[in-house]
């Protein structure tokens, strides 16, 4: 006889546009699986209308710390600007829950590694929210390039060409190397390319540029790369918010078929094409059409993955090295980016000034004293 499945108690930090139109949906379709507790927010009107939103039971703060206090929750999610995810996580796990936080999980790799020492002090574990990586084509795309199925990646595309205009810049904190951590590199593109990283796994050297063309900002507003994967495959990597014609891409041509995902700001199997080399018969080919079920890319998907990993005791998807390597990529591009230097694996550590930050004390990027 199975034991019946907990409710895990869950808190939101921030009651924005993130929470309620993706992490409350989340929560609702695992209804059986979770009871929504607590919200935070600093602003007291926000947070009334996410309660009305969300259910009379669960109980507002304007403080994390009143929170995880009075509730103790079991899982936290976060849907506050970059600058307070470091913060926040490490509250929550000092306090025993597990962390379901936006991207970017932190700042810089400084951060991200106090928030792993915090991870092992506390044995709760801290994800960040990649939500491209689930559901059933990204599922059955990694399965099928990890068997071989699909031959050696060969050569790779990753594009994210979004569009922003001067009116989400004027938002304070956007655009800002101390409040958001960086421009589309770690704002939009940071999906797409962790989407590619887990198709192709570790990456080995990155070349890049990064430029202010329209937006009057501290960070990018584009940026490009070249990559090169341990396995030998090369990728191009475009992430701006200056394209009108707005598209997320990723493409990988293998040596038997090109697997290509073409949609804006999430997948179902449908945005998946696989289309065969010549020298492949059809009835091989036929075995690579996506499952015949269908869960798109969603928050809703992630969360059943960390609430399967919460019921084993394990460690979730999305978490540390997984995690990190997204982030250390981030930080090697705007390295590669401002140096004009090929930036490998592993090379920012502690006492490079791209481990503290994304900027690298670049003289021609970081923050100008204002007078």
């Amino acid at each position: 006889m199975s034991l019946p499945t907990p409710c895990r108690r869950v808190a939101v930090i921030g009651t924005g546009a993130i929470v309620t139109g993706s992490h409350l949906p989340a929560l609702r379709a695992h209804a059986g699986r979770v009871e929504l507790v607590a919200a935070v927010d600093v602003d007291e009107g926000r947070l009334d209308a996410f309660r009305r939103e969300a259910g009379a039971q669960v109980a507002g703060f304007t403080s994390a710390e009143a929170m995880l206090d009075a509730v103790c929750p079991d899982l936290v999610l976060i849907g506050t600007p970059p600058a307070l995810h470091r913060e926040q996580t490490v509250a929550a796990l000092e306090a025993g829950a597990w962390v379901l936080c936006e991207k970017p999980l932190c700042l810089s790799l400084a951060e991200y590694d106090d928030m792993a020492a915090a991870e092992k002090a506390s044995g709760a574990y801290a994800s960040v929210v990649f939500q491209h990586r689930y559901g059933s084509g990204a599922v059955h795309a990694r399965q099928l390039i990890a068997s071989g199925e699909l031959g050696a990646p060969l050569v790779a595309h990753c594009q994210t060409t979004w569009h922003r205009d001067a009116g989400y810049y004027a938002v304070p904190w956007r655009g800002r190397w101390a409040s958001e951590g960086g421009g589309p590199t770690m704002g939009h593109g940071i999906h797409q390319y962790d989407l590619l990283l887990h198709l192709l796994g570790e990456w080995e050297e990155v070349r890049a540029m990064a430029a202010r063309l329209v937006h009057d900002v501290e960070s990018e507003d584009v940026s490009t790369a070249l990559v090169r994967f341990r396995g030998g495959t090369l990728a191009t990597v475009v992430n701006s918010v200056l394209s009108p014609h707005e598209v997320s891409r990723v493409r990988v041509d293998c040596a038997d078929a090109t697997l290509e995902l073409t949609h804006l700001y999430g997948h179902g199997n449908d945005d998946w094409v696989y289309t065969p080399a010549p020298h492949v018969d059809a009835e091989r080919a036929a075995a690579w059409r996506t499952p015949a079920a269908d869960l798109p890319s969603s928050h809703a998907a992630q969360l059943g993955a960390l609430l399967d990993a919460f019921d084993r005791g394990e460690r979730p998807p999305g978490s540390g090295s997984t995690a990190r390597a997204t982030l250390e990529f981030a930080a090697a591009l705007y390295k590669a980016a401002f140096t004009g230097q090929p930036v490998r694996t592993g090379e920012i550590c502690p006492g490079d000034p791209y481990y503290a930050a994304m900027h690298g004390d670049h003289p021609d990027w970081a923050p100008k004293e204002r007078a």
